[in-house]
């Protein structure tokens, strides 16, 4: 099992040239987005919408072969508190079981206020009511990737 805890872990555990994916769960979506190779940027991918694990799992890795994926990010949906509870325990148990179908090494990112940054964004885009609910999900993996991104690109270049 290939999970880390935190993204220094992770950073060890990546294979090089590879992109990450950024996943945002919810309980019906799961937005899914890409890094490049460099893991630099991130980019939205898209909106899968949830079934059963198997089905869902299913399509993750059919992403993760055909974009030649080296890591996963799972956004870590804390209280405000920094606490965690029940969403927290429901993206741990998917991490789990992910981890079992696949050798790619899997990762957190604290998602607070992720989904509020996208939707901003989206509204700030003047994208429509109808637009924003499509997308927002795979906006907000967006973000989540985007900020482990950043502390991957901080920890290089400490080193």
């Amino acid at each position: 099992m290939s999970i880390h805890e935190d993204i220094e872990e992770l950073l060890a555990a990546l294979p090089a040239h590879r992109a990450l994916i950024g996943l945002d769960l919810g309980d019906k979506t799961i937005g899914v987005s890409i890094s490049d190779r460099l893991l630099s940027v991130a980019s939205p991918l898209e909106t899968i919408r949830r079934k059963k694990f198997g089905v869902d799992a299913a399509r993750l890795l059919e992403i993760i072969a055909e974009r030649e994926v080296g890591g996963l990010i799972l956004g870590l949906p804390r209280n405000m508190d920094g606490s965690e509870g029940p969403r927290c325990q429901s993206t741990r148990a998917f991490a789990r079981n992910l981890s079992r179908l696949t050798e790619i090494p899997i990762g957190f990112w604290d998602e607070r206020l992720s989904t509020v940054a996208a939707e901003r964004a989206l509204l700030e885009a003047d994208t429509s009511r109808k637009r924003r609910a499509e997308v927002i999900d795979h906006v907000a993996a967006g973000y989540i990737l985007q900020g482990a991104l950043d502390r991957i690109r901080h920890l290089r270049n400490a080193n």
